[in-house]
């Protein structure tokens, strides 16, 4: 069954009526669905009805019996994992004693420490629907199998047959309650091997034991059929079939297999061996119509064991995807939050350098804050890039070409004893990548394998063309691999398993940030490719980008553009939300020489549109609750068609579908970036030949 607003709906317990509808309300803007607990007894009736999360309020549940609710959330099937979010003043677990007693009643919590910023909230929550509809589509994939499981437990009953399984090397018996009743037991007794034996006719045990010992001794098929004495002293007949189940280590884990009572089959033979020729007949087309039943079972049987293995893979592959989409949405959520910190420091830093007297002591202390809020911008880019929120222009490009121009800057950062080889077939088709970003990555790739062989050796980059078809991280389609090859020291299994996870390293303290590889496989992942890393201990690791091949053909560079006519002074609406970084923007557009008029939301910059107030431009932040920087740059288009708008993001979180061609400034940015941007807006003496609102079409 598909999840449905209901089942995905956040539950909200917070300590006052007030704090309840703020967060409700606050959710709801991003889109999601929220109802509000009167107390805890309506919150367990809320969660126990279908939901995605819970979000709850410490001092809501101080004092409370949780009694209820742990039991739940004990008795959760083994699909669900229930997401809950605990709201504190008096921060996490490691310094709140109340908050690890909560943690640990409670199970799957994330913490927030209050006040927190909304869009640290709404990150949680959809990180939390997220989880929630894969626990879902978890729980129809095991429905699925118990269906599997059910079909074959009517094909044994339709043919009369009962299963069992002797583990190796305990020798535990598991039986069926068909197979039980062919030795004379009721379902709910108790049936160990050594009651097998014992029942086992004195005239056969010696066959059946040889039996037994030569499928452990040669892996053969157990197939036999013996006598065996029921409880009530009477005499039957079983035919029992199994076959052996091996460990990776190729040791016998367990006998599967199927019986049968064969008592009135072997009963008629005795009674009619002067039939012998009239039998034959009949015990030809038994035997015909057992073979073809054994086949089935077997096929079946094996085909269970394929999908109790497909099963552990793919429930081993939801939790690491599960694990990389958490860490990559919270990676993100701190990105652009930290981008937003960086824009007002930087910000402020420019402002501040104009302003102090000719002290170059001072200076040099501007230039080092400076310098240290540059170098966080770039681990917030690497950040965005593992989080795949990286703002990208993916263009054609001829990728050998692009490989050729970088072998001196790869000369020169290998140093001399590292040789370099590049193997670059002709006739490649482009592909659609960020140039710029994709360089930063190889240059990545090179040094990673520079820093593996510290005793000097070969790096090979090699280019050839490859169709997905059936890769589950890739669509089907046409795709060019770039390889970094090195013949390094390589890694152990762990270590690679771990290799693209943020802020890991296997370097030295101090040698490495951890985020390389986690840049190259966001960078990847998002222009529609994948990274895959291959190694062996002792003798190197092979690091491959699989890029998608481009429609189109790279475009050829044509004329620098004429230097636009620069308009100086100009009224500029500018949106924002985030109180600190509006007053930062505004400082530096009026030290600029304009005029600015602020707005805080995409409702209050309409209303100031609809105005007669004349106004040159509009600059805008995207991430805003209610409306967007885009929806807002759409709805401004019916209003004033000619107005020129500049998008300030720090990550693309644009809306699927949207095609967007706006202006756009990547946060953070200096306050010379910022004049540059506006002079080439300003200076335009015609727009784009493009009518106003195929900017903001969607795309086909």
């Amino acid at each position: 069954m598909r999840p449905g607003p209901s089942s995905e709906r956040a539950v909200i317990l917070a300590a006052s009526e007030r704090d309840a509808v703020k967060t409700a309300h606050l959710i709801k803007e991003a889109g999601y669905y929220a109802n509000i607990c009167g107390d805890l007894a309506e919150l367990g009736r809320q969660i126990a009805s279908g939901a995605g999360l819970a979000i709850i309020a410490d001092e809501a549940i101080g004092n409370a019996d949780l009694a209820g609710l742990t039991r739940w959330l004990n008795e959760q099937p083994s699909w669900s994992d229930f997401p809950i979010v605990l709201m504190s003043e008096r921060g996490g677990p490691e310094r709140n004693p109340e908050a690890a007693r909560l943690g640990r009643a409670l199970g799957n919590v994330t913490f927030v420490e209050r006040p927190f910023h909304p869009t640290t909230l709404v990150s949680l929550v959809a990180a939390a629907v997220r989880g929630r509809r894969r626990q879902y589509q978890t729980r129809a994939i095991l429905e699925d199998l118990t269906e599997s499981e059910d079909l074959l437990q009517t094909a044994l009953n339709a043919g009369h047959l009962g299963a069992l399984e002797l583990h190796l090397p305990e020798f535990e018996l598991e039986a069926s309650p068909t197979c039980k009743r062919f030795f004379g037991r009721r379902p709910a007794d108790p049936f160990t091997y050594q009651d097998l034996l014992d029942a086992v006719h004195p005239e056969d045990r010696a066959r059946r034991g040889e039996a037994i010992e030569h499928t452990l001794r040669t892996g053969a098929d157990y197939r036999i059929e013996y006598r065996n004495i029921w409880p009530d002293g009477t005499q039957h007949w079983v035919d029992v079939r199994a076959r052996a189940v091996r460990r990776a280590d190729g040791s016998t884990r367990s006998l599967v297999g199927v019986c049968s009572d064969i008592t009135a089959r072997k009963t008629a033979e005795i009674e009619r061996e002067a039939l012998l020729a009239q039998l034959a007949a009949e015990r030809t087309a038994l035997a015909e119509l057992t073979a073809t039943l054994e086949q089935r079972v077997e096929q079946r049987t094996a085909d269970l064991l394929r999908e109790v293995a497909a099963r552990e893979k793919a429930q081993e592959q939801l939790r690491h995807a599960q694990k990389m989409e958490a860490i990559g949405q919270l990676t993100g959520g701190v990105a652009h939050d930290f981008n937003n910190l960086l824009m007002a420091v930087m910000g402020n830093l420019d402002l501040l350098r104009k302003r102090l007297p000719d002290d170059p002591r001072l200076h040099r202390l501007i230039d080092g804050a400076q310098q240290g809020a540059e170098r966080g911008a770039a681990l917030t880019q690497r950040l965005l890039a593992f989080a795949r929120q990286q703002d990208l222009r993916a263009v054609p490009v001829d990728l050998g070409a692009l490989v050729r121009d970088m072998s001196n800057l790869l000369e020169r950062s290998l140093g001399p004893r590292v040789a370099l080889r590049l193997e670059i077939p002709e006739g490649l088709p482009p592909a659609a990548i960020d140039t710029n970003q994709l360089e930063l990555a190889i240059l990545n790739l090179a040094i990673n394998a520079r820093d593996a062989m510290p005793d000097g050796g070969m790096i090979e980059i090699r280019l050839a063309a490859w169709q997905a078809k059936n890769d589950a991280a890739l669509k089907p389609g046409n795709y060019l691999k770039l390889s970094v090859v090195d013949t390094g020291t390589g890694m152990p299994p762990d270590v690679l398993k771990r290799a693209i996870e943020p802020f890991f390293s296997s370097k030295p303290v101090g040698k490495g940030t951890g985020l390389g590889l986690s840049m190259v496989h966001g960078l990847a992942v998002q222009l529609g490719g994948a990274l895959q890393l291959a190694s062996t201990l002792g003798k190197g690791t092979t690091a491959t980008l699989v890029l998608p091949v481009a429609t189109s053909a790279p475009e050829a560079e044509g004329p620098a553009p004429a230097a636009p006519k620069i308009r100086r002074s100009a009224v500029i609406l500018l949106v924002d939300d985030d109180p600190l970084i509006a007053m930062s923007t505004a400082e530096m557009l009026e030290d600029l020489g304009h005029r600015v008029i602020a707005a805080s939301s995409g409702l209050h910059a309409l209303d100031i549109l609809r105005s007669d107030q004349a106004i040159d431009l509009m600059m805008t932040d995207h991430v805003m609750p209610g409306m967007t920087g885009i929806e807002l740059a759409a709805a401004s288009r019916k209003l004033r068609p000619e107005l020129p708008v500049l998008l300030a993001t720090g990550f693309a979180e644009l809306p699927d579908g949207i095609q967007v061609d706006l202006p756009r400034l990547a946060k953070p940015y200096h306050q010379d970036q910022l004049r540059q941007r506006l002079d080439q807006l300003l200076g335009m003496e015609a727009r784009a030949a493009v009518t106003p609102d195929a900017a903001l079409s969607p795309s086909p």
